[in-house]
């Protein structure tokens, strides 16, 4: 099955999302965030703007962006294991960048793990290239980060 046929839904993250989003952040990532940053960008960062992608009404992605003038950075992005491959990414992700251009902004970066090539080919789709490397960025193994980068 390359793609759900449910419904699927793309929306702005509310708090009471926070549950589910925390299952896959610590399902997806080595050094997850904690219930409080999400707390603090939802709550008191003006900059900052997540999505939501459900499927039958069940969260099972999220993506964060902070949107400063021309300047977007994506700070998080997940798929719950169950509901990978299913081109939900995709989905959240293009609608992020509308939510971006919405906002103003010209260009996006984001870091991506060096080994991360499924991330990598996604976002390549949208036209981000490779422009950098931070060395040793990832603090739960010292992997280092490519930085992509695609002006809007």
């Amino acid at each position: 099955m390359n793609e759900v046929k449910h419904d699927i839904k793309v929306r702005n993250m509310v708090i009471e999302d926070l549950p589910d989003v925390i299952v896959i952040e610590n399902e997806s990532f080595r050094t997850p965030w904690k219930k409080r940053d999400f707390l603090h960008d939802l709550l008191k960062n003006s900059f900052s703007h997540y999505l939501v992608i459900e499927v039958e009404g069940r969260v099972v992605g999220y993506c964060g962006v902070w949107i400063v003038l021309e300047a977007a950075q994506i700070t998080n992005i997940a798929v719950s294991p169950k509901y990978r491959g299913l081109q939900l990414g995709k989905k959240l992700f293009n609608e992020v960048l509308n939510t971006v251009e919405e906002h103003g902004a010209s260009e996006l970066s984001l870091e991506v793990r060096e080994s991360n090539q499924v991330a990598q080919n996604m976002y390549q789709q949208f036209g981000l290239e490779v422009v950098g490397k931070r060395e040793k960025y990832y603090q739960d193994d010292g992997e280092d980060a490519l930085v992509m980068w695609v002006k809007l």
